[in-house]
């Protein structure tokens, strides 16, 4: 990089000291202050870079097989979630619990091989739910309870249906 020899990277890297003295703080700012449409394209790819390929789980508490997971507690193989309890190899989640092979669902709980799903809960094999209960392979429902393959069922007959489906299905949750 450019700068008369100096490098933004040595004097201020990822690693960062807690206590950086004030001084290295303003030779900093002055160094990113200086440069260029080039010099800080570099410097941001530099830090994307960094940022991605850290695996680390930061805020975390007993997550096991993570990465990039934040503020999780007891997960295991997630991928880029946050605020996540007890979720098991979901991805891009945020503030759902007990999921499992879920993807980006949002404030959800026990959802399982489901993609897309907001604040809804024991859905299996669903896709983009919204407020909704107890579905089981539905696609685009909206404040709905009890229903398989967007169709709607009484208690009773969706639990006898869902536990025969998940049974010749393989899903075990």
């Amino acid at each position: 990089m450019a700068n008369g020899g100096t490098s933004v990277r040595r004097e201020r890297s990822l690693e960062q000291k807690p206590a950086e003295k004030p001084a290295e703080i303003d030779e900093a700012r002055a160094a990113i202050a200086k440069l260029g449409k080039r010099e800080f394209m570099e410097e941001l790819a530099r830090l994307t870079k960094g940022f991605s390929t850290e695996p680390g789980n930061p805020g975390s508490y007993a997550c096991t097989g993570c990465t990039r997971c934040s503020a999780c507690m007891f997960c295991k193989d997630c991928d880029s979630c946050y605020a996540c309890n007890y979720c098991v190899r979901c991805e891009l989640c945020t503030n759902c619990s007990h999921c499992v092979d879920s993807k980006n669902c949002q404030g959800s709980a026990y959802c399982v091989q489901s993609e897309h799903c907001t604040n809804s809960a024991y859905l299996y094999l669903c896709r983009n739910l919204s407020d909704c209960t107890y579905c089981f392979g539905c696609v685009g429902l909206n404040r709905k309870d009890f229903h398989i393959l967007n169709e709607p069922f009484d208690r009773k007959t969706y639990f006898q249906i869902v536990a025969r489906l998940k049974k010749e299905l393989g899903i075990s949750s």
